[in-house]
């Protein structure tokens, strides 16, 4: 029997924010650009594509587009575990100064936000203007 194959076109596009833990002003020089480089690496072996990334010392915004069979939450519970992982055994003197009991790094919860009534260029832009 043959099978079609599904053709299916959609453009699905998140805001993403991650808060890091108690506010911690951490994001800045070497560390946050490891962490956005890990975020690139993450989004790209999950075959969801990174298009902005932007911090302000405690927080993190990304602009994502993402499969229509994937979801949000398993998209930010694996960049968020997978980069707590990568800072803790690269910069685990720096981490131990703001968490002395528990290797962490983001807060648990996260903003997500559909695009889909704003125009990616705001988004973009408002990405591009934090810092």
């Amino acid at each position: 029997m043959y099978k079609r194959k599904n053709h299916a076109k959609y453009s699905l596009k998140a805001h993403l924010v991650f808060v890091c833990k108690y506010r911690k002003k951490l994001l800045r020089g070497d560390f946050d650009k490891d962490i956005r480089q890990w975020i690139y690496s993450i989004c790209s072996r999950m075959d969801t594509e990174l298009h902005e990334t932007e911090s302000d010392r405690d927080h993190i915004h990304l602009l994502i587009s993402y499969n229509v069979t994937d979801r949000i939450c398993d998209i930010v519970k694996r960049i968020k575990q997978e980069t707590v992982y990568k800072a803790w055994a690269k910069y685990p003197s720096y981490l131990k100064k703001y968490f002395r009991k528990e290797k962490t790094l983001w807060s648990d919860g996260y903003f997500a936000g559909s695009i889909g009534e704003v125009s990616e260029e705001t988004i973009r832009q408002y990405i591009k203007n934090q810092g």
